[in-house]
């Protein structure tokens, strides 16, 4: 794992895959030190010596950066991969007629997925639990949704609660894995930042309103108000190579609720739950999912920064050239 040398402060380097926390102004040297430190990671010891290349300047560097961020990227993703995995796998190559339904393996591979996280480290016993809360909170909205009709498991399995399937949560929890370990890898800093108590009152009001458009109206429409006007003005600084970098996060949200929507798509191909529209033939999500994507994305963000405090970037992050 890199070590920075900041002036004046001694670099701190957390026990799991993570960047490297500077201490004191959070500056982050031109010069990284590659280090291993005992117990490190696999992942670790590979970022710290791709973060320890020197590429040329000029289209190189920039090819090279973007190379980099995209390989911290799928490790973030490394849950929902396997489960995406596990899904096309089954699909196509596991027996119609095998003795153990075919939802029963998704949710014991899912099981053994996180236990296996776990045993190297990949996410921290925290961490962990926090993504068990996703497990439970989006195994309630599954029991709920699919008694209203809003969409079906068509296979039949032992490891159920109703008419859903336990694997079903751990979908949810890949989305709670790669939010919690995305903000450890490229060390999330945020400017204009609410507070907390509003952020904790816009993902329960979102929450409910999953629930209770059933019977009153919408107020998605209000939601997403309430969204840009808690979050127009908050940035999200990270850090994917020598140079922070900086974006919106509103726009931020949206991109990865987008490849949440690819990766439904490809969830409902593999006929792993399936929409009214998708009963007599596969069709594409409709992207009016989207929205609802982008709504969950918020809850999940604010049940991880319970567990990482949003911090504020550094003067010099923000002003380094």
């Amino acid at each position: 794992m890199p070590i920075t040398r900041p002036a004046g402060g001694e670099s701190r380097v957390d026990p799991v895959d993570s960047q490297p926390h500077p201490a004191n102004d959070g500056t982050v040297s031109e010069s990284v030190v590659s280090v291993s430190p005992p117990g490190a990671t696999r992942f670790a010891q590979v970022r710290a010596r791709l973060e320890a290349a020197q590429p040329t300047r000029g289209w190189t560097a920039a090819l090279y950066e973007f190379l980099l961020f995209g390989f911290k990227q799928g490790w973030a993703c490394l849950f929902g991969a396997l489960m995406l995995a596990m899904l096309f796998a089954t699909h196509f190559f596991y027996p119609v007629d095998a003795p153990i339904a075919r939802y029963d393996v998704l949710t014991i591979g899912a099981i053994l997925i996180q236990a296996a996280m776990l045993l190297f480290r990949l996410e921290s016993l925290r961490e962990a639990k926090l993504i068990l809360i996703f497990h439970v909170v989006g195994t309630i909205m599954e029991i709920f949704k699919t008694a209203h009709g809003s969409w079906v498991y068509p296979e039949p399995s032992l490891l159920r609660i109703g008419g859903v399937p336990l694997f079903s949560g751990f979908m949810y929890a890949a989305v709670g894995s790669y939010i919690a370990r995305v903000w450890r890898i490229f060390d999330f800093r945020y400017d204009h930042f609410p507070s907390r108590w509003m952020t904790i009152a816009l993902a329960t009001a979102i929450y409910i309103n999953f629930f209770a458009h059933h019977w009153l109206p919408d107020a998605r429409l209000l939601l997403f108000a309430a969204t840009a006007i808690l979050f127009w003005r908050t940035r999200v600084w990270f850090q994917p190579f020598r140079k922070a970098r900086s974006m919106p996060l509103l726009i931020g949200w949206f991109l990865v609720a987008l490849f949440i929507w690819f990766a439904e798509n490809i969830g409902t191909y593999t006929r792993a739950w399936a929409y009214p529209s998708q009963k007599a033939e596969w069709s594409m999500v409709s992207p009016q999912k989207l929205g609802a994507w982008y709504l969950l994305m918020i809850i999940s963000f604010v049940l991880v920064s319970l567990l990482h405090r949003p911090e504020q970037p550094s003067r010099i992050m923000v002003t380094a050239p």
